[in-house]
Parts: structure tokens; C-alpha cells; sequence
């Protein structure tokens, strides 16, 4: 005796196929793609991959070997290599600041419900779309043709980035938020900043704090990687350094645990802010 099955039942499997076969040729693709890329960069190299594996960890031995024999120069190294570390942190803390401040006026203006003008939202979500697409270290080089290498450029770009970044997720969180204090202000003739100010920002201000926090973090990042194209900052230092080779790696070494421990700490005490934002957040 065979049981019938119901018709959504046999719909909903269908459905099930069809997404599992859909997956699997995703993967497929993506399997073949990946090693076709693989192989033309192999290709391009002076020497292939799989031949020089084996050489993987020779530069890293030579460097800390290095610097473990003039092991006593990393203290009066680390003292030589803070200001450049504070310049980069600087870096890191003015472009977040400013990519914040213009995020939190685009994720405004393109929130559906809340934008000024409704009309630009495509265009404000589109110019967003453009400033996370363009990687900092190519903005770097071109300010860096037009203003001349130093921080200035490290930071415009890092800023850049930063607006389009933070703008997509404060947006989010704008469209998330309870629009009944939005509605209640426009009832009573509020304007659009006071709808924005008073009824919208207490709502998201802990996500985008949380945000904000976790983008100066990664700009920390961005700022070290930008001076090896003589953006500035500890990173300049860093490229220096390499390129002198020999004699030279205990400075690296130095540059390398300084980026560590700074990090480190960073990140340790971001996370306990993001908790705690996030947490009053929810709880309010």
C-alpha cells in the first residue's frame, strides 16, 4: 500500500533539489575556476609554486635569526619605532572619526522611511557601493601622485573607504530601527534633523559605536599596509627596513612585535566596549 504525498510536501521537495543542484554547480564552478586561476598565476611566476614550497619558511628563519643574535638592540628599538606607531595609530583615529561622521550622514539620507530626499536614495547607496569597492592602497597612490607622500594620503584614503564601509552598515541599522518615535515627532511638526536626532540616533547609536569601533581596528591594519607605499606611519618604517635586508631584521622584528602587542591591546579592549554597547543596546 503506498502512501500518497501531499502536493505542497512534493513541492517543497522539489524545491530542495533544486537548491542542492543549484549549490553543487556553484561549487563546481567555483572549484574550477579557482584552479584555473591558480594555474595562470603559477604560470606567471618566475619559479612554480609546488618547486619553492619547500623554501616557504627560509626569509622568516633568516629574519628572527637575526634578530636573535642582536636580541639586546629590541628594547632601544622599540623606544626608536613608537612615534612612528603613534602616527600611525593617529592615522587610524582621524580617518575612522571622519569616515564615521560621513557615513552616518549618507546611511541618513539613503534609509528608506527616513531620507530627505527619497528620490537619492539610489544615488547616495550607489556612491557607498563605489567608496567599498575602491581599495585604500589605490586611492593612497593616487593622492600620494597628487599631495606627495606622507600621512595625509593614508588617512583621505583610509577615510574614503571607511565612509562607504560603515555607511552600508549604519544604514542597515537605521532601516532596522523602531520607526514610532520617527512618526510620533513628524506628528507633532518636528522637522527631519529632529526626527533624525531625537528619534532615530538614541536607537543606533550603540550598533554604530559597536561598528565604528571594529572599523578603527581594521584601519589600524589599513594605515601600517599604506606606508609601505610612503604613506607614512610605522608601515614606512617596516618597507625601510626590508629593504635594506641584513642588518636590518631586528628593527623588522622590533616593527612586527610593536604592530602585535598594539593590536592586541586594541582589540582587547574593543571588544569589551562592543559588549558593553551592544548589550546596554539591547537592553534599553
Amino acid at each position: 500500500m503506498s502512501l500518497a504525498i501531499h502536493p505542497a510536501t512534493s513541492e517543497y521537495l522539489s524545491l530542495i533539489r533544486r537548491k542542492r543542484l543549484y549549490g553543487g554547480i556553484l561549487v563546481a564552478l567555483f572549484a574550477v575556476l579557482l584552479a584555473s586561476g591558480f594555474r595562470v598565476a603559477d604560470d606567471r611566476n618566475a619559479g612554480g609554486f609546488f618547486e619553492g614550497f619547500h623554501r616557504i619558511l627560509d626569509f622568516p628563519t633568516e629574519i628572527f635569526s637575526e634578530a636573535a643574535t642582536n636580541w639586546r638592540n629590541l628594547p632601544g628599538l622599540f623606544v626608536q619605532f613608537i612615534p612612528s606607531l603613534i602616527e600611525t595609530l593617529n592615522i587610524a583615529a582621524v580617518s575612522t572619526l571622519f569616515g564615521a561622521l560621513l557615513a552616518s550622514l549618507l546611511a541618513f539620507l539613503s534609509t528608506r522611511g527616513l531620507a530627505l530626499w527619497p528620490r537619492m536614495i539610489p544615488v547616495f547607496r550607489t556612491s557607498m557601493d563605489i567608496m567599498r569597492a575602491v581599495p585604500e592602497i589605490v586611492i593612497a597612490l593616487v593622492l600620494i601622485f597628487l599631495l606627495g607622500g606622507g600621512p595625509v594620503p593614508a588617512m583621505i584614503a583610509i577615510a574614503f573607504h571607511t565612509t562607504g564601509a560603515l555607511g552600508k552598515l549604519f544604514s542597515e541599522a537605521a532601516e532596522n530601527a523602531d520607526i514610532k518615535p520617527v512618526e510620533g515627532l513628524t506628528s507633532v511638526g518636528g522637522n527631519w534633523m529632529q526626527r533624525v536626532w531625537l528619534g532615530v540616533f538614541p536607537q543606533v547609536a550603540p550598533n554604530w559605536s559597536s561598528y565604528a569601533l571594529l572599523r578603527f581596528e581594521i584601519n589600524i591594519r589599513a594605515s601600517a599596509i599604506l606606508g609601505f607605499v610612503g604613506s607614512g606611519g610605522i608601515g614606512y618604517d617596516l618597507k625601510t627596513a626590508l629593504q635594506w635586508g641584513q642588518g636590518k631584521y631586528d628593527q623588522v622584528v622590533a616593527i612586527f612585535t610593536l604592530l602585535l602587542i598594539t593590536i592586541s591591546i586594541v582589540d582587547h579592549f574593543s571588544d569589551r566596549a562592543r559588549a558593553r554597547l551592544v548589550k546596554g543596546g539591547n537592553s534599553a
